[in-house]
């Protein structure tokens, strides 16, 4: 199994924007320099406690300060973009990065976004989704004459085209024929799992679902691979986990526990979130519960993955044996201000050094 990490990234909205992007960039250093693979990045417009507005530009300052670890947009929200552009912006981004990017695409998960770019209805939502990256796919795949029409976008480019001073070409990827795909899933039984095994792209299960809906993710990837002759494999197949490790089980439950610590205040946070969405039915392990079983304590504690190192490698094991056999797990980057920063830096190092050798002698 291998470790990437998926920054939303989440932080109290007072904090200034400039010092969490330092924060965040800092770590995302730091993983690179402990061999975690992959980075994720999310994308919202209208939040100042998910303040990345443009992961490709925030990707793009950390590119000459790593060494190997790879680039995701975890992920572009494509209905509130126009696909050349985005077509543009990811081709560039797949050179600056000779290769380390993986495009991660979505409907958009952030109601004040959806309202700021009026795309409010869910149905609308995918359907520009799916779209926009069919549109994308063939402006990669061509040369011009561009005309490609669709309901929601028609991208033309036809009468200003002069080849030999390279006017009218749209960049192409570096990676052949393009960068990998990837979607992104939080409902159970997801249908975009199902379509990311249908169309052989990478499938990343949010950090927040329950426990059975990341079981059902893999069984709807299985289910689209089959449907389109190929076997479902693993590795294809990414899993956002919060995790805390540190030197004793019971330091690691004070870490979680902590009224101040990111993990407490992550699902705080979460919680609020998905009862204005109408959505609390993905933070729960029994869908039938009622809202008032979702308290901050109980979900951080049922949710987070947290003890010594020899603990946490045989809760991983134990709920990768019960999800499926997906190849990387992302790590969930929590707030790192104050105190939190030792505990972030701490569990992934162990992550790195004790958890992940241990995980693969289990094999």
């Amino acid at each position: 199994m291998k470790l990437g990490m998926f920054q939303m990234p989440l932080h109290p909205p007072g904090r200034l924007l400039q010092e969490t992007l330092k924060e965040n960039g800092d770590k995302v250093i730091y993983a690179d320099e402990l061999g975690f693979t992959e980075v994720w990045v999310g994308e919202h417009f209208s939040a100042t406690t998910e303040p990345i507005s443009a992961p490709m530009m925030y990707m793009a300052s950390l590119l000459n300060r790593t060494r190997q670890i790879k680039f995701a947009t975890g992920v572009v929200s494509l209905p509130n973009h126009h696909p050349a552009i985005v077509a543009a912006e990811a081709a560039q981004f797949d050179h600056l990065s000779d290769g380390r990017f993986i495009f991660g695409i979505g409907p958009s998960g952030l109601a004040s976004d959806h309202e700021l770019f009026a795309n409010t209805d869910a149905a609308m939502r995918g359907e520009r989704l799916m779209e926009s990256i069919e549109i994308i796919q063939k402006i990669w795949a061509q040369d011009p004459p561009y005309d490609i029409k669709g309901k929601h976008w028609h991208i033309k480019l036809n009468e200003n085209v002069v080849p030999a001073m390279g006017i009218g070409f749209m960049p192409k990827p570096l990676q052949e024929p393009h960068p990998p795909i990837a979607m992104s899933a939080m409902s159970p039984f997801s249908s975009s799992m199902k379509t990311a095994g249908e169309k052989g792209w990478i499938g990343v299960s949010a950090n927040f679902c329950a426990e059975y809906i990341v079981g059902s993710h893999w069984k709807k990837y299985v289910e689209g691979c089959e449907s389109a002759g190929r076997k479902a494999s693993g590795d294809d197949w990414r899993v956002a986990r919060n995790v805390v490790v540190a030197e004793t089980d019971e330091q690691a439950l004070e870490w979680v526990m902590d009224p101040k610590g990111g993990n407490y205040y992550y699902f705080g946070y979460l919680i609020e979130v998905m009862r204005r969405a109408n959505y609390t039915v993905i933070l729960k392990e029994n869908p039938d519960d009622s809202d008032e079983t979702l308290t901050v304590a109980n979900l951080t504690k049922n949710q987070v993955i947290y003890g010594s190192s020899k603990t946490v490698t045989e809760k991983l094991a134990a709920f990768r044996e019960k999800v499926g056999p997906f190849g990387t797990l992302l790590l969930a980057s929590m707030d790192a201000s104050g105190r939190n920063r030792h505990r972030e830096w701490e569990t992934m190092r162990r992550l790195s050094h004790d958890v992940a050798p241990a995980l693969a002698k289990m094999k």
